[in-house]
């Protein structure tokens, strides 16, 4: 990890945003309101499902599970960025860059799989009710987790050594407000391309295996739901499931443009505004579709309301 000329790169600076330091204020407002919103969905969603028991299913156990990997890789990002707007020299460690790739990596990709687990879980409660909680058992749901998270952190730790494997001749500035791959690897005065194929083979993987998951997860529910002989019917099975389907669409939609589109030099500042999307804001969303959209979500707190007046 040194540069041709034998010092060591102990620091990358972080490009950010092309008009970041004439409008640094803004930014800092702007993204700051929308961590405190992630911050305050997501803990807030775990403990709803925590404190509320009727909402101890499968379903919210994977939903309280996303909401806690949604916050930590929106926290592998946002505060380092947030510091950067108020600093005068927007950096970051060699050490801090390594564990932000890794942990963003890791919970990013962990996030992919509980979606389709969350998938799986709605196909198994809409085509198969009465056998639905022997075959969502909780010995399940805890494999099903237990293996996303372990995926999520096999790409996160081999990407991440493979990618500060290599040396860093050309620059130490990332164009990027984090430390993510594809910026850093176009720092490097090594050979990329076994790193480049890594990231398309791992990132090609994890989306196209759960994309599948989810799309034929839909197919067979759309096809459950069009069977049932009700209006009122079709849209209660529908319902439980159209919160799912929006924070997937947008979630998979941004991933697979910022990661397999072929990359420009014009397209750069675009793949930063998608990276806010997919990073920053969908975190955000997360908890707002799932609350916002659900009807048990929404039946438990109409029920708390009537409570507290």
């Amino acid at each position: 990890m040194e540069q041709t000329n034998g010092t060591k790169v102990t620091e990358f600076i972080l490009l950010g945003f092309a008009t970041q330091h004439n409008f640094w204020h803004i930014f800092f407002i702007v993204f700051l309101l929308i961590y405190v919103i992630t911050l305050v969905g997501n803990i807030g969603m775990i403990l709803f499902i925590k404190i509320n028991s009727s909402l101890h299913t499968p379903m919210y156990f994977f939903l309280q599970h996303l909401a806690f990997v949604d916050l930590c890789y929106a926290s592998a990002i946002t505060p380092k960025m947030l510091g950067n707007f108020m600093g005068t020299k927007p950096s970051i460690s060699f050490a801090g860059c390594v564990v932000q790739l890794l942990v963003y990596g890791s919970f990013a990709t962990s996030d992919c799989f509980i979606l389709a687990a969350m998938a799986v879980d709605r196909y198994v409660a809409i085509c198969n009710p009465l056998r639905y909680p022997v075959l969502m058992s909780r010995r399940l749901c805890v494999h099903l987790l237990v293996g996303s998270y372990a995926l999520g952190f096999l790409n996160g730790s081999v990407n991440t050594s493979f990618t500060f494997s290599l040396k860093f001749c050309k620059s130490n500035a990332i164009n990027h407000f984090f430390c993510d791959a594809p910026p850093i690897l176009a720092l490097s005065c090594s050979r990329i391309d076994f790193n480049v194929m890594l990231l398309t083979v791992f990132v090609g993987f994890n989306l196209m295996s759960t994309v599948l998951v989810v799309i034929f997860s839909y197919a067979y529910i759309l096809a459950a739901i069009l069977r049932i002989a009700s209006a009122s019917g079709r849209k209660k099975a529908f319902s439980t499931c159209a919160s799912h389907l929006v924070a997937v669409t947008i979630f998979y939609g941004t991933l697979a443009y910022m990661y397999l589109h072929h990359r420009t030099h014009e397209s750069q500042e675009q793949e930063k505004v998608t990276s806010v999307f997919y990073g920053i804001i969908i975190p955000m969303l997360n908890p707002l579709i799932y609350s916002l959209r659900n009807q048990d979500v929404i039946t438990v707190l109409k029920k708390i309301g009537k409570k507290c007046m």
